[in-house]
């Protein structure tokens, strides 16, 4: 069986894009009769005197030739004696930049065409930048129209000048340099006279020979479900694509996020039965017991995967409307679909200089690092660890329509690492807290949520913030962090002390327990009390000690944030 190449076609408008690869299938003879004879017809008539224009065979849609320009995305299969190819021709309009994302999402190599006449533009960078972000790791740039340079060696080695910079900045991985001229067909899919200088390989044989081989080390079995299969009351089985790994009947396995625990029964791949399966084949799993298990679940052996559901994610922003913090979308995960909120636009890229700016929103075709909320915990990874489950999909919940294509960068409920996390550190004291961080309410999923999770940890000398959209503290007041036994001390907003609560002197100031509620202390004698009743609690009497010495208004407040209640 031949090796398969999924790649994609972009750059600026007018670059060369579709006249590229239709001489690519021309030159390899890899038309039928009749399209062959059909383009030499609707050739005669186009901008080429006569002369044929290759990019006929791509531009389908009757808008795109009579603009001259690419606006859907192309997909053509095609195979040569060395490997099976699927490309995926995109725009180069900027209006029509989420057509090109759509075709980055599928590709494992990107042949971006610079015009040799023009250099490294703009939008050659912010698509750089996009396939980069969809996971791409193995690029071509092909200097285009070299024929209108004369063929000019020291032109052709300032633009390798422009694009190894612009590699470093964006550290691409697996970066090919190809000088071509896709109109007359020079270095295409043989090597060309005009260009004596160029050593390298022509652009056909380049891509039937590069290893494109995923260098991610996905070894373990996962496999999110995307279908609970029941033809009848005997049988239950699990059905998806495998996306690493292998499994086999009599594997123990765990099912997630419910993390439960059981072996696998049988494996169908599509209607017969086998002993084992492995990565991309789709397949049903039948276990040993009932789990609980739907759509959106992950089951998995030996991988260790995430649970969680606040993480900050690199997003393009496709929609034609604003995006601000507070918004909540639909956001596909894996195959799970759930409400979320995009809690904050921490900074958005440059897309020239790759420079971080602060914004508060984003316009359309802009990429930027955001953190985002879901109503409930759910399987989920960084984008470079576990591929599948760290892409991601923002959808309106009106209109139904896409309005953001990302990565996950990071999470920040980890449930591996929440006891690492602290919001107070010093030497060897560690306390964690709730204190500066906000809440929302969804009143569509009746939950509570952290809108806006903290993750900064603050140490003696740090000055904290004292006001936000839900709380307000006073500049001096001691903090309590019961669970950890620390206190800490702000003065003048300014964190003074950070000791045991063993150490703790009582000052005559305002006291707030880990999670920002006001406690009800305010003498010595009624601070020992309290600490003597704490170390009695369990669970039968929790919330009458809750009920005794906190007092949420007192800094905590309700109050409306978009579409949400923040609490």
């Amino acid at each position: 069986m031949k090796r398969l190449l999924k790649f994609i076609t972009c750059g600026s408008v007018d670059d060369g894009k579709s006249t590229l690869i239709g001489h690519i299938l021309y030159d390899a003879k890899l038309l039928y009769a009749d399209q062959k004879r059909a383009l030499e017809l609707d050739s005669k008539v186009g901008s080429r005197d006569g002369a044929i224009d290759y990019s006929l065979l791509l531009d389908g849609l009757m808008a795109e030739r009579e603009q001259g320009i690419t606006i859907d995305v192309a997909y053509r299969y095609f195979t040569t004696d060395s490997r099976s190819f699927i490309v995926a021709d995109t725009p180069g309009h900027e209006e029509y930049t989420r057509n090109m994302a759509v075709g980055a999402s599928f590709a494992n190599l990107a042949i971006i065409l610079v015009d040799a006449k023009q250099g490294v533009l703009v939008q050659t960078r912010r698509h750089a930048r996009i396939c980069t972000l969809m996971g791409i790791r193995h690029f071509v740039f092909a200097v285009n129209k070299m024929d209108l340079i004369g063929f000019d060696e020291g032109k052709f080695l300032k633009i390798t000048e422009e694009i190894n910079t612009l590699s470093k900045e964006l550290a691409l991985e697996n970066v090919a340099i190809i000088p071509v001229s896709a109109t007359e067909g020079d270095n295409v899919t043989k090597s060309s006279v005009n260009l004596p200088w160029y050593s390298g390989q022509p652009l056909l044989t380049y891509l039937e020979e590069v290893d494109v081989e995923s260098t991610l080390e996905e070894d373990e079995f996962y496999m999110p479900v995307q279908r609970v299969c029941r033809p009848n009351h005997t049988f239950r089985g699990f059905q998806g694509q495998i996306e690493a790994g292998d499994v086999s009947v009599g594997d123990e396995i765990t099912t997630l996020p419910s993390n439960e625990v059981a072996i696998v029964k049988s494996i169908h791949v599509t209607d017969k039965e086998v002993q084992s399966a492995g990565k991309n084949q789709p397949v049903t799993i039948q276990l040993d017991k009932e789990v609980d298990v739907s759509r959106g679940c992950v089951i998995a052996k030996e991988a260790k995967l995430i649970v969680g559901k606040s993480f900050t994610a690199t997003i393009l922003w496709m929609d034609d409307s604003q995006l601000t913090a507070g918004k909540n979308y639909f956001v596909k995960l894996g195959t799970k679909m759930l409400p979320g909120v995009v809690t904050e636009v921490k900074y958005k890229i440059d897309v020239n200089t790759g420079e971080h700016l602060a914004t508060d929103y984003l316009n359309k075709n802009e990429i930027a690092v955001c953190e985002i909320s879901l109503v409930e915990k759910i399987v989920l990874d960084q984008f470079d660890t576990h591929k599948t489950l760290g892409e991601l999909i923002l959808i309106d919940r009106i209109s139904n329509m896409t309005s953001a294509c990302g990565v996950i960068d990071t999470i920040l409920d980890d449930d591996r690492n929440k006891n690492d996390r602290v919001s107070f550190a010093y030497n060897d004291i560690k306390a964690r807290g709730d204190i500066f961080e906000e809440f929302y309410y969804n009143t569509e999923s009746l939950s509570l949520s952290k809108y806006k999770p903290a993750g900064h940890t603050y140490t003696i000398g740090d000055e904290i913030p004292i006001k936000g959209e839900s709380y307000q503290y006073p500049e001096n007041f001691d903090i309590l962090v019961l669970r950890d036994w620390v206190a800490i001390k702000i003065e003048n907003k300014k964190i003074t002390k950070i000791e045991s609560i063993d150490d703790y002197k009582y000052a005559d100031v305002p006291i707030a327990n880990g999670r920002g509620f006001a406690v009800k202390v305010n003498s010595i004698e009624k601070l020992i009390t309290f600490l003597e009743e704490y170390k009695k609690i369990n669970n039968e009497n929790e919330a009458k000690f809750l009920n005794d010495w906190v007092n949420f208004e007192t800094y905590r407040k309700v109050i409306f944030h978009s579409n949400y209640w923040v609490i």
